[in-house]
């Protein structure tokens, strides 16, 4: 007779993403991603005029709530809209992309395993509808 743990069933997708969170080393690593991708897009001359005064600590939070939620962990982001916040700040594809190339480099610098970071910056793809609005 097998037993069944709650852990075994877990919808596939939703045990990919829990692991995910898990495999990068959870809430340090999400905000050690965040940190980096701000400096990154902070850079960037083409993304950084979008930050004009900076990231506050309420945005960083922000960021490393949903995105924590994103991989499957435990935090709800309970923050603006994603659709209403970025309104009007003209935020293109190709911005989105570069963003995201941005991201794929970040994770790269801090170790993840390329199969891993390719999917969390596919995850992190499906935010797209709600940020791109130019």
């Amino acid at each position: 007779m097998t037993m069944t743990t709650p852990q075994d069933t877990t919808a596939p997708a939703e045990a990919e993403t829990i692991s995910i969170y898990r495999a990068i080393g959870g809430r340090a690593a999400v905000t050690a991603a965040v940190d980096g991708l701000f400096a990154r897009l902070l850079a960037d001359p083409a993304l950084g005029p979008f930050f004009p005064g900076g990231v506050g600590d309420r945005h960083r939070a922000y960021v490393v709530t949903i995105l924590g939620e994103a991989l499957g962990g435990p935090e709800r982001y309970r923050g603006p809209g994603l659709a209403g916040a970025h309104r009007g700040l003209g935020i293109s594809g190709a911005h989105f992309d570069r963003a995201a190339a941005h991201l794929a480099a970040t994770l790269d610098d801090l170790g993840v395993p390329r199969g891993l970071a390719d999917r969390i910056v596919e995850i992190v793809a499906g935010l797209r509808p709600a940020i791109v609005t130019a």
